[in-house]
């Protein structure tokens, strides 16, 4: 009689199909799964920017796992590259503030938001990747019939924009309204929001070369490079009701006094500070110096009044959710209703982030720059090295020389006349 196996690991040939499924299952689940992001590796010039196979993310409490669709491309990012703002994150980690695309995976506590819902977020980083987990309360869903890479344009730019022109600065009929950078993409958007309330005069300066695409969207439209203090002052001499300041250091003291009585600067970018590719503490400190410092009792005697805007800080460090859901709603709803539509640059795979990156640091951007992470990245060109170039002039060297036999044994032919040659037919 045989002995009877006791105890020992089962083996699993022997398992029911319903045991070996579930054990498959159970191996499945065990095997990482990687994803491509977009990492800065150090803070610096646009060689820190790399394109990395990271573990894909697993969703939290009150998280939505997001597959991102597309992602919005700010100047802030630019800042952060070079390391110019306020507490960054320890490298290395992924880029990017905003994102829109479908939703993979829900957290325990989010009752509002289901799998399969086209959703847009804004992030505190980790957007530039495929895959992206965002606590509940950051995530939008989306109208009918928006495309991801027009959410991924909207997003922060009309949220910043909406929030600047109407809550801070409470824009009325009739009233005037200065706005810097005029062809980018919070320029353009608070050019159509001022169009949504009657008899505003909204006065832009952008860089000549993007005058001819943008004019129409503005009352009057300055080169910035020339003296647009005066320009203004043609215009309407008693100055205007907003600024709208996106630059900081000199600029920050031409809008402040810019202002009528009862206006408002609002600051609301620091792109001055960003002057090369690699953070310049020169400009950083010459930006600061430049900027008079105001007491408040000249607010008092001038009647005017100074703001700051910053959406991340609100969001992430002042829990400031509620509202901002609220404002995406209406943003949301303006474009549904046709009275806004986002104005896209250019669209741009992952591994051309730093190119990408360059354009909107060099200000040569027309609207939003946007990135999609299944976009086919651009050709590179090829790279000779040493050793290719070498064979290159030997294969060279060899077909010279096969030609000039071949050369000759055609002219001696010719000389003694080759009877191969076929006959004439005259």
């Amino acid at each position: 009689m045989a002995e009877e196996k006791t105890g020992g690991k089962p083996d699993e040939t022997n398992l029911p199909e319903n045991q070996t499924e579930q054990k498959n299952e159970e191996n499945q689940t065990t095997v990482p799964k990687d994803m491509k992001a977009v990492v800065l590796t150090g803070f610096g010039g646009l060689k820190s920017v790399k394109i990395v196979k990271k573990p894909q993310p697993s969703v939290g409490e009150g998280e939505v796992l997001i597959r991102v669709r597309a992602c919005g491309l700010n100047f802030l990012d630019v800042m952060v590259r070079q390391g110019v703002i306020d507490s960054p994150p320890k490298t290395p980690f992924i880029l990017g503030f905003e994102c829109a695309g479908e939703v993979e995976g829900i957290g325990e506590g989010v009752s509002d938001i289901k799998i399969g819902d086209r959703v847009a977020a804004l992030t505190e980083y980790k957007a530039w990747a495929e895959l992206t987990s965002v606590p509940a309360k950051y995530v939008y869903p989306l109208p009918p019939g928006m495309e991801f890479q027009d959410a991924a344009a909207m997003l922060m730019n009309y949220v910043v924009a909406y929030i600047i022109l109407f809550d801070v600065g409470n824009l009325r009929s009739g009233q005037s309204v200065l706005v810097h950078s005029a062809g980018g993409g919070v320029g353009l958007a608070v050019s159509q929001l001022c169009k949504t309330v009657p008899e505003v005069t909204l006065i832009g300066t952008a860089s000549k070369h993007k005058h001819d695409s943008i004019k129409e969207s503005f009352t009057h439209l300055l080169d910035h490079s020339v003296d647009y203090v005066h320009e203004i002052k043609k215009i309407s001499p008693e100055g205007v009701d907003i600024v709208l300041d996106c630059l900081y250091g000199d600029d920050a003291n031409k809008g402040y006094n810019l202002v009528k009585p009862l206006g408002h600067y609002i600051l609301y970018g620091s792109a001055n500070i960003v002057t090369g590719e690699t953070k310049s503490f020169f400009s950083v400190a010459k930006s600061w110096w430049q900027v008079d410092k105001v007491n408040p009792m000249k607010l008092f005697d001038e009647n005017r009044s100074m703001s700051g805007f910053q959406l991340h800080h609100l969001l992430y460090q002042q829990g400031a959710h509620e509202y901002v859901h609220g404002v995406v709603n209406k943003v949301f709803k303006m474009w549904t209703d046709g009275q806004i539509k986002p104005v896209l640059d250019s669209t741009w795979a992952f591994e051309d982030v730093p190119e990408a990156m360059q354009k909107l640091h060099d200000r040569k951007n027309v609207g939003k720059i946007t990135l999609d992470p299944s976009k086919e990245p651009k050709p590179k060109p090829k790279l000779q090295t040493k050793g290719s170039k070498e064979k290159d002039k030997e294969k060279d060297s060899k077909t010279a020389g096969e030609t000039s036999v071949a050369e000759n044994t055609n002219s001696e032919k010719e000389k003694q006349g080759d009877s191969s040659a076929p006959a004439s037919t005259e």
